[in-house]
């Protein structure tokens, strides 16, 4: 069993990277600038935190034919998109029929337009989510690919793969993934911290079993020598099927990645890519900027309102935060908690909560409206999954019926921010301005079917930021 490590001594011990990462960041830039013959790189998101490395892109949430024709038909080669499929809130048959709808369109639209496609099934960095049945399902639809690679590294959320092993960052110390809270979850957990057993784990029961035998990486210390050329070579000479882990500590590795995975692909390797936010960002050439702040969204925000945050996400770090949100603000928020447990017994407890949300907004004051912090779980995976459903599904009613537009909008948690998004504010498609903060991204809307076009929308992720994350977003964007 891995232990934890010191953050600190463990990235202090490593070789230097290759190169800066702003520099291979231009070069991916510019080689995928330069060539008409990368495909579009299309990314499948299971909930909306995908985004949080990104900016000045789309996101759809809807996927028929002739939505993925317009975005095929608008976006240049070696450039992207992403698709909001919220899967990770499915059962599995359903995510499983979700997906081959999906592929099964995309490739009428490529066809259509006549352009190459690339897909990224972007998942959660710390390991939850439908593996391997969704690229089996993506598999079934556009044919197999030489290559599977597992990424799920993500700088700013304190993920790191080094050893083949995938740690999450708490403090100063490196926590393999398998002793967090995040591998108890109720649907998706698991035992493995080590990437290669972690695979081998989740598909023994998938409709492919994968061996360890078929499993490698990319050593790190080797990367961080060799460079792009390891990759590629790493991956040309890889049997037929493999899956090969990512090995990442810096932005640097990633690009590296990317530069080596663009050489092995421009000579006809097929891959498909399960991976965390940091591998799109790096894909797409996207540089990182600084968060986006309360001044520059000046005439975004609703004027003389308060802003509205939502959650739903029980992940103990949603929790924490919520409690400091609510100590520090003091008489600027008003807290409406909705009592789970009464929900699941069928009382309606929105009325009241709509009224109070409504008469506080109007008068600029901020509103928290959270469930109560009791995790009810069901006796199987399929039972807490519905029990989420119904949560949701209020969550939902409550934005849908309220009819005071606030100054802006941060929903809590995956799950919640895409159903807000989709059901809730009725969003079709979205540009990724960049960040809140850190890792966390924010969206806007200006599309005719929105609820309230133009409104900053909000996607903070459950298991991001430090303890006081939330509390300095919702405090720097205050009326005042």
């Amino acid at each position: 069993m891995a232990q934890p490590i010191s953050l600190h001594e463990t990235l202090e011990a490593l070789p230097p990277v290759y190169e800066a990462s702003s520099t291979l960041r231009k070069q991916i830039s510019q080689r995928l600038s330069s060539s008409t013959s990368i495909p579009i790189l299309v990314v499948l998101d299971d909930d909306p935190t995908g985004t949080q490395t990104c900016h000045d892109i789309n996101v759809l949430t809807t996927w028929s034919t002739s939505v993925l024709v317009s975005e095929l038909s608008l976006t240049p080669a070696g450039s992207g998109f992403f698709i909001l499929t919220n899967s990770r809130a499915l059962h599995p048959d359903d995510a499983r029929k979700l997906i081959t709808e999906i592929c099964n369109n995309l490739k009428e639209a490529a066809k259509q337009v006549g352009t190459e496609v690339e897909v990224v099934l972007r998942g959660d960095s710390t390991l939850r989510g439908h593996f391997p049945l969704e690229p089996e399902a993506v598999e079934d639809v556009l044919g197999k690919s030489d290559v599977w690679i597992l990424a799920p590294f993500f700088l700013q959320g304190g993920r790191y793969t080094i050893g083949d092993v995938h740690y999450v960052a708490e403090g100063d110390n490196l926590v393999p993934a398998g002793e967090t809270p995040f591998a108890k979850d109720a649907t998706f957990g698991y035992k493995s911290s080590n990437l290669r057993d972690w695979i081998v784990e989740k598909s023994a029961h998938g409709q492919r079993h994968i061996d360890r035998s078929h499993i490698s990486s990319f050593d790190l210390a080797t990367l961080r020598k060799e460079g792009p050329s390891y990759v590629s070579s790493q991956l040309c000479a890889a049997p037929k099927g493999s899956v090969i882990v990512v090995n990442a500590a810096d932005e640097a590795d990633m690009d590296v990645v990317i530069l080596g995975i663009l050489e092995a692909t421009s000579k006809g390797l097929r891959i498909l890519y399960r991976t965390g936010a940091a591998f799109v960002s790096a894909r797409l050439g996207i540089p990182p900027i600084p968060p986006i702040s309360a001044s520059q969204l000046s005439t975004s925000f609703t004027a003389n309102r308060g802003g509205l945050i939502i959650a739903g996400s029980y992940v103990p770090k949603t929790t924490s935060q919520l409690k400091i949100l609510r100590e520090q603000s003091g008489t600027h928020l008003t807290t409406i908690e909705l009592d789970v447990e009464q929900l699941l017994s069928g009382s309606d407890v929105l009325d009241a909560a709509l009224q109070t949300a409504e008469a506080e907004i109007s008068r600029g004051q901020d509103v928290l409206v959270m469930t109560s912090r009791k995790l009810v779980t069901g006796s199987n995976e399929r039972e807490s999954l519905d029990i989420g459903s119904v949560v949701a599904r209020t969550l939902v009613d409550f934005l849908t019926r309220l009819s005071v537009r606030p100054r802006y909008v941060i929903a809590k948690g995956g799950i919640t921010s895409s159903d807000m998004a989709t059901k809730g504010l009725n969003m079709k498609k979205a540009l990724i301005a960049g960040q809140a903060s850190k890792g966390v991204p924010l969206w806007r809307c200006d599309e005719e079917t929105c609820k309230w076009p133009g409104l900053p929308y909000v996607v903070f992720p459950g298991n991001v930021g430090s303890e006081e994350a939330l509390f300095e977003l919702v405090r720097d964007w205050r009326k005042v």
